[in-house]
């Protein structure tokens, strides 16, 4: 096996831990720790700490050190020099919102599991060349939603997708009917204002509510 099969081995596990894996932007590293509770208390075992502020990096380092319970990943990486910093904080996969080479090489060279961002034929094609069959689709909303992803699943059907971007809690369920969808992405398990409030237990009820979806036609 190739080191980026491994990968994709390796990535396909992240995805069978939970049928909603949380999309999280945090504003205060501090909130991490008690948000990646709530989220293992309502069932969900897995968590992105995306990198979208200052704030995200330290967020990984801490979930990773204090909430053993929960698997934490970093998305929202965009650069080289941001792959490493998130392999130092302790991420234990890495999320890319797209693929272009230098990133998807450093990426590789981390040997975390990966899952590398796609929107388009030619990019799922391309990844599937080096040997990367679980990929991120996004934006999934923008770029076709769940009717794109059934129609990819004919001439791609060994790919398997975490759809992430414009998912809601209504919307989930027919991304999750797709055979190539184990799992998607999403923010709605973490409102900014529950974060913000430190509501870590309606947290934990939409967790819960996430963790009971199954993936697979109704």
């Amino acid at each position: 096996m190739t080191a980026a099969g491994g990968l994709a081995r390796a990535a396909i596990d992240v995805l069978a831990i939970s049928p909603v894996i949380p999309v999280v932007v945090v504003q205060d590293a501090r909130q991490a720790v008690p948000l990646a509770r709530a989220l293992a208390r309502g069932g969900v075992g897995v968590i992105e700490i995306t990198l979208r502020t200052e704030a995200g990096l330290s967020a990984v380092e801490r979930v990773a050190a204090e909430v053993p319970e929960i698997r934490v990943g970093a998305g929202t990486v965009t650069t080289p020099s941001e792959v490493e910093a998130v392999r130092r904080a302790g991420a234990s996969f890495i999320v890319l919102p797209g693929s272009p080479e230098r990133l998807l090489s450093a990426a590789l060279d981390a040997g975390l599991p990966l899952l590398p961002g796609a929107g388009t034929m030619t990019e799922m094609m391309r990844l599937a060349e080096a040997g990367l069959e679980v990929l991120k689709f996004f934006p999934a909303g923008p770029s076709g939603g769940a009717d794109y992803l059934s129609a990819v699943a004919g001439p791609l059907p060994r790919l398997r997708f975490c759809p992430t971007g414009g998912i809601t809690q209504a919307s989930a369920s027919s991304y999750l009917a797709l055979a190539n969808v184990p799992c998607v992405g999403g923010s709605w398990l973490t409102p900014a204002d529950a974060v913000a409030a430190g509501d870590w237990a309606r947290i934990e009820s939409l967790a819960a509510e996430a963790a009971a979806l199954r993936p697979g036609p109704a």
